[in-house]
């Protein structure tokens, strides 16, 4: 599990779990276990999530049962409706990360073709490319990779859109924080769509 910032730096990254493990459960582990220092969003602010997320405070997930995926409004015309209008634009922000992943594959090789070292090796190999990617965004003002993207923000790395279909599975959660969250994601919807003259 990974968590980049909109200037594409991962900010947070639990590596190590087993492929079959479930998103939900990965993220479960991050935000409870003290030890591992996830950076819990300040009040009033929240993380951008996919819908295989649990909805409680401070985790913004998408509406299910519309359309969600850029490519999606950029093939089926515009977004219909107040939950297709906040996807659209959760999707457009939460890309980030998408380009923020292309970029990180793209420059690391190793990542693409894994030789068959031991599981701690390659967890290993993960987290540390994690940090030299950081490393270059902050200090590299001539880097191609992050240039080509600063110039064209609507560019995406051609391996992203691969697994465009996320598990969709409802995890447990706390249902006053998914009652409070779902309250804040329906006013930024109505905001959306008054600022798109449709209400």
């Amino acid at each position: 599990m990974a968590v980049c910032s909109f200037d594409m730096q991962f900010t947070f990254v639990l590596a190590g779990w087993e492929g079959t493990a479930h998103d939900g459960r990965i993220f479960q582990c991050a935000i409870h276990k003290r030890e591992l220092n996830f950076p819990k969003p300040p009040p009033g602010k929240y993380y951008l999530v996919d819908a295989g997320y649990s909805q409680i405070e401070g985790f913004l997930a998408p509406y299910k049962g519309v359309r969600y995926h850029l490519p999606e409004f950029q093939h089926g015309g515009r977004p219909k409706g107040l939950k297709e209008t906040f996807n659209r634009w959760h999707s457009s922000l939460r890309s980030c990360i998408e380009r923020t992943f292309g970029v990180w594959k793209a420059r690391w090789k190793i990542l693409r073709l894994m030789p068959s070292y031991p599981f701690h090796v390659q967890r290993d190999i993960v987290v540390t490319s994690m940090a030299l990617h950081n490393y270059i965004r902050r200090k590299s003002l001539e880097d191609p990779a992050f240039s080509h993207l600063d110039q064209n923000p609507n560019f995406m790395p051609r391996d992203i859109f691969n697994n465009l279909n996320e598990d969709q599975s409802n995890e447990s959660y706390e249902e006053s924080e998914a009652v409070q969250m779902k309250i804040i994601k329906d006013q930024i919807a109505h905001s959306l769509m008054r600022a798109r003259g449709d209400l």
